[in-house]
């Protein structure tokens, strides 16, 4: 979802729609969101924190439950400071034991890897395939390890577990998952999220488990340290209300279960196993959940925190927030959650009565924790914007300032800004933003990059906003270009340009097919797009995630997956000066094949789907070799 190149110029720059017309204009400090930001504090005692649970729970309790439980309203999934920082690359020429470079997964920010199918140190890829780690050695192109993640069902037989995705540190990989019959001795039945620790200094092995209730959000990796980010929901055990005639009959009864429920109920529990097999089990503690000023209670976000290197994962050292969340940011000494609150208003009109938590208009909440010493993180701001966010490319902290890209929905009208954030004590206010930004339209990408940033938004046609905001508290337009069509997702190409992946639009703004656009962005006075390429009717995964993409930088390559009709590839493409042009495809046996990530290491081009890796020569695209998966 996401290293290293020169910064560009001092400025922003911003795609945007012009359906709506107007200009973008600046605004003075003000604090931020839509009320005054609050403070996040923890609670006194575990009565308290019960107490202010159940409050905060039957205020948005609903006739079937909770408003945004399951998806309804809501789903619930050591570094130099910012002014040394810059976006991240997958090209960033780290290099193997052997002395050649390879790439590793596309991160939003260098130094901080994310979570993804695949890894890479250069001489081996370790892969997961159908809940099954899978080591290849690079030189010899063969397997040379496979270990079964998943657990199994003592009563059924099947596969109890799955592993999603992996981090890679040295000998050891964290594998993310499921496991869905986590087994608490007393919550039988409840699935959790799982770490799996597996050893990869011989034949692959276990060496320690982690499972806590609640879902994976989104994990980041510095160094050997990992945090993991979940997301957990509230067991209460609502009544039967089938045979109440009313919905506030229904409410009043899902109320009196709320009322009823204990401390228990909201705290998650983990359970560790080492090497040996021996469990130790914990639940949160009350006196590590924190608040902000205004929250629903139906969810809570738990940070923990690995040593990879450690002899098994321990108890991760929870820090928990009582709060939704669905965006996960980092930049190595700081991580961020964003929560998103448009389903407060949403809730408000299903309970037909006022909220008295609901905000006046949709906005997000972020918490900052700082991560840049060993142990649990620690919490030290928190505020709130207008908007909601796209994703985490939405939020990038630069010299101490967080830059936040925000859409906002109001008065039958959509618009998008720029927020830039400081730290003021425990409080992030506003320093500065540009608002009125893409009217009538939301925002389809965001990049920001040093003092440079980009927000694409969509609806016909895309003027190029170009944005200086080398003065946090005083951003300003400084330039415009029109352009159909829209970018996804921006990548950072070097010597002044930019990449952008995305959609090609007729006038009326339908969508025709994938497109490549190369935009020379030296001048922000007079951003122009010096290339194009076209896919009609095609469309890539890397649209959507990032990870998918690979641009590397010291051939000029640019790989990206594709599907047209009914032949996936991975669409490789050579980008010069001011052109773009096609090398070839990949494809993998079987009809239906997806090919779901690159990676470059030495001269070779290595793709992976679920039925194998694909190495090929990446100047000649010349097939290599195959490895069954």
């Amino acid at each position: 979802m996401r290293r290293s190149l020169a910064a560009l110029s001092a400025l922003v720059f911003v795609v945007a729609g012009c359906t709506g017309g107007g200009s973008p204009k600046s605004a003075p400090a003000t604090v931020a969101g839509p009320e005054p930001v609050f403070k996040l504090v923890a609670f006194d005692s575990c009565e308290q924190l019960l107490s202010s649970l159940r409050d905060a729970a039957a205020g948005v309790v609903g006739p079937w439950g909770f408003l945004n439980d399951g998806g309804m309203l809501r789903g619930g999934r050591a570094e130099d400071t910012g002014a040394q920082r810059q976006g991240g690359l997958n090209s960033g020429k780290a290099a193997a034991p052997a002395g050649q470079e390879f790439s590793g997964t596309n991160t939003h920010e260098a130094g901080v890897d994310e979570p993804d199918l695949v890894k890479t140190d250069g001489k081996r890829i370790v892969t997961l395939s159908r809940g099954t780690l899978k080591v290849v050695d690079v030189a010899g192109r063969a397997v040379t390890g496979s270990l079964a993640i998943g657990t199994v069902d003592d009563v059924s037989g099947k596969s109890a577990a799955n592993a999603t995705e992996l981090l890679l540190s040295g000998d050891r990989a964290l594998v993310l998952g499921y496991d869905y019959r986590a087994g608490f001795d007393d919550v039988p039945g409840v699935s959790g999220a799982q770490m799996t620790l597996v050893d990869l200094a011989g034949a692959p092995k276990v060496i320690g488990r982690f499972t806590v209730e609640g879902g994976l959000l989104d994990a980041r990796q510095v160094g050997g340290t990992a945090r993991v980010v979940v997301v957990s929901r509230p067991r209460i055990a609502f009544p039967d209300n089938s045979k109440l005639g009313s919905a506030d009959a229904r409410i009043a009864a899902n109320r009196s279960a709320v009322m009823a429920a204990p401390v228990d109920a909201w705290l998650p529990k983990w359970a560790a196993t080492d090497a040996a097999g021996k469990r130790t089990e914990g639940r949160v503690d009350c006196g590590a959940v924190s608040r902000p000023a205004t929250y629903s209670a139906t969810s809570m976000l738990t940070v923990l925190t690995f040593d990879l290197g450690g002899a098994a994962l321990g108890g991760g050292d929870p820090v928990s927030v009582v709060a939704d969340g669905d965006t996960v940011y980092a930049n190595g000494p700081s991580l961020y959650i964003a929560n998103d609150q448009r389903w407060r208003m949403l809730a408000a009109d299903v309970v037909r009565r006022k909220v008295a938590t609901s905000p006046a208009r949709p906005s997000t909440q972020v918490f900052k924790f700082d991560i840049g010493a060993p142990g649990s993180p620690r919490f030290v701001a928190s505020g709130e914007v207008p908007g909601w966010l796209l994703n985490q490319y939405s939020m990038s902290e630069w010299d101490g300032h967080l830059r936040i890209a925000t859409t906002m929905s109001a008065d039958n009208t959509t618009a998008s800004a720029v927020y830039v954030l400081r730290r003021d004590g425990g409080r992030l206010t506003e320093a500065g933003r540009v608002d009125g930004l893409g009217k009538g339209e939301r925002i389809y990408s965001v990049r920001f990059i040093g003092t440079t940033g980009y927000v694409v938004t969509f609806r016909q046609t895309d003027p190029l906003y170009t944005l200086d905001l080398r003065d946090p508290a005083a951003p300003k337009v400084v330039g415009e270009l029109k352009i159909p069509g829209y970018s996804a997702y921006l990548h950072p190409a070097g010597d002044g340009r930019l990449l952008g992946l995305g959609q090609d639009a007729n006038a009326q703004g339908r969508v025709q097919g994938m497109q490549v656009s190369l935009f020379d962005v030296r001048d922000p006075a007079h951003p122009s797009r010096v290339a194009q390429f076209k896919r009609q009717g095609g469309s890539s995964e890397a649209e959507y995630d990032p990870h998918a993409f690979l641009y590397w930088a010291p051939l000029g390559l640019l790989a990206v997956p594709v599907w047209r009709d009914t032949q996936p590839a991975v669409l490789v493409l050579k980008v010069g000066d001011s052109a773009i042009t096609e090398a070839g495809a990949i494809t993998h046996p079987g009809r239906y094949t997806a090919i779901r990530r690159s990676l470059i290491i030495g001269g070779t081009l290595w793709t992976l789907s679920e039925q194998g890796l694909k190495a090929t020569d990446a100047a000649t695209l010349a097939e290599q070799a195959w490895i069954a998966l």
